[in-house]
């Protein structure tokens, strides 16, 4: 027997009550809007690795502000001592103009008292004898060339008193500019440090943690690259001992002589392993990486410059398969950071605000931020 009963009409049940089809697509449509607005900000969030690279690039873009820092203070620092020294300069010339001015003064007190003045015909038919004339004009005769010999000194110290007040004047404002440098130098440190922290400052917990997940696996990868180049090494090496023949007393010792003077600058880093990254620093309780590098190698006796961009400038350079304990790696095309190499694919540096120097594979960044390795000379 057929059903007689009426079938439901097309809809949904909210709270209870039932909706045509028409409302119900009106509400979803609400619904997919709602969600789209809501979704909208989160669009616009950075990704973790996008965040993680907004920050190296700061950092590094810090660490490049902070080379320019460097530079500006030590410029300001031999500046500074090339002004007091015109200064020093300035002060014992203007006595010494003082002295000379001192001396023609007397010169003419002694003309007005003696009431001396150029012989003519008149001081002839003055003179009480002609004895007396030659005697007064052998005595003016003195006088005058006495007295041009101290015009000639006064204004020759007084040409040379205004040359070294003009170069003082040049290097004072010279320095003023290099100051300004440095001013600037220093804030735009402190704006990229500033925008790395506000940047890490926004993340959640949990983004933290999946960071520091990315962080350890990078740090995986470049411990896995060491490994490799130590290998590497290590059968290069082998393989000249077993082929090459001995090589000649004069390369030995020069080879010796590096070995040992690495070795002390290896010493040295090593003993500075947990100080914390500071820019501008250069020890002892704190380093920045060039600061860290150039106090290492001081250590064995050798001065490096004070900046990265000098720095490898001050060897030869060598492939990094051919990298020994004691050279300076160094790091992206703007060469902003230095790490001293210690062997198998390893470094000791002082990474970056916030960390502390320590022992790291050269390969932390990726092999593609290697940019040359340099030996001291």
């Amino acid at each position: 027997m057929a059903s007689h009963r009426k079938s439901r009409p097309v809809g949904t049940r909210v709270a209870g009550i039932r909706t045509p089809a028409l409302a119900t697509a009106a509400l979803t449509s609400v619904a997919l809007l709602s969600q789209s607005a809501n979704a909208a900000p989160a669009d616009d969030r950075p990704s973790l690795e996008e965040v993680e690279k907004k920050v190296d690039d700061l950092y590094r873009q810090a660490e490049s502000a902070t080379d320019n820092y460097n530079a500006a203070k030590e410029k300001t620092a031999t500046q500074r001592k090339q002004v007091d020294t015109l200064l020093d300069d300035v002060a014992r010339r203007t006595e010494q103009l003082n002295e000379a001015r001192e001396e023609l003064g007397s010169f003419a007190a002694a003309q007005y008292r003696t009431g001396a003045a150029a012989p003519d015909t008149a001081t002839f038919l003055l003179a009480d004898t002609p004895q007396d004339y030659f005697d007064q004009t052998q005595l003016m005769g003195r006088l005058t060339n006495r007295q041009k010999g101290a015009v000639d000194d006064y204004v020759s110290e007084q040409s040379a008193t205004m040359k070294k007040r003009q170069e003082a004047s040049q290097s004072l404002q010279t320095l003023t500019e290099t100051q300004s440098d440095l001013k600037t130098a220093k804030a735009t440190v402190q704006k990229k440090l500033a925008d790395a922290r506000e940047m890490l400052s926004e993340l959640t917990a949990q983004e933290k943690a999946r960071l520091a997940a990315i962080e350890k696996r990078k740090q995986e990868e470049a411990a896995r690259k060491a490994a490799e180049l130590a290998q590497q090494q290590a059968a290069a090496e082998k393989a000249a001992q077993e082929t090459t023949a001995p090589q000649e007393s004069t390369s030995t010792a020069t080879d010796s002589s590096y070995a040992t003077k690495a070795a002390k600058a290896l010493a040295f880093v090593r003993a500075q392993i947990g100080k914390p990254y500071v820019w501008g620093a250069t020890g002892p309780d704190s380093y920045d990486c060039s600061g860290l590098t150039q106090a290492a190698w001081k250590a064995a006796g050798v001065d490096l410059p004070r900046v990265t961009y000098d720095q490898v400038n001050a060897g030869t350079t060598v492939s990094l398969a051919d990298a020994q304990p004691g050279d300076l790696v160094f790091f992206y095309d703007d060469i902003s950071h230095v790490g001293l190499y210690i062997g198998n694919g390893m470094m000791i540096h002082a990474p970056k605000p916030g960390a502390y120097v320590r022992e790291e594979s050269i390969y932390y960044d990726g092999e593609s931020a290697i940019h040359s390795v340099v030996r001291p000379a």
